[in-house]
């Protein structure tokens, strides 16, 4: 059991990057994004969302198993709050590479930045909740990014 939370945990191994950590978990939510959550949110939004939902409160005991086995808060081999972070900033987006690229991007920057209430749940809330959840915080304000941008470049 210890080595599949750390299989999860750590985003098939990518949170052992000697650099970027979160950005190589990053990468492992596109492709989790497209080839998984992509499909479901074409057939279903509802239902995709329902699966995200509860992907996101097995990762958050994850990520708290996590903690306890690498003994540090939000170890930076934890990066299953950035994969499922980079799911989150795609749902309801359009599936190009190009917005793959700047919600990539827009992601990595929020998750960096946390702007607020990114970085008081980063701070206050403890455990594997609060691991997960300045993450999805990021990925609104990510998504809302793309969102604008849909909004503008349909304009022009």
């Amino acid at each position: 059991m210890r080595w599949l939370i750390i299989l999860i945990a750590s985003g098939l191994f990518t949170g052992y990057s000697p650099i970027a950590s979160g950005t190589a978990g990053s990468v492992v939510g596109v492709a989790l994004s497209w080839l998984v959550f992509v499909p479901l949110w074409e057939r279903s939004p509802w239902l995709a969302l329902l699966i995200f939902a509860i992907a996101f409160a097995i990762a958050c005991w994850i990520a708290g198993r996590g903690e306890v086995i690498f003994d540090e808060h939000d170890s930076p081999k934890i990066v299953i709050d950035e994969v499922l972070g980079m799911v989150f900033t795609m749902f309801g987006n359009p599936v190009t590479p190009a917005y793959y690229a700047v919600g990539f991007v827009l992601f990595r920057i929020a998750d960096v930045v946390k702007p607020p209430p990114a970085k008081y749940i980063d701070t206050s809330i403890g455990g594997g909740l609060g691991v997960m959840l300045d993450d999805l915080a990021a990925a609104v304000y990510a998504n809302i990014g793309l969102q604008i941008l849909r909004a503008i470049i349909h304009l022009i």
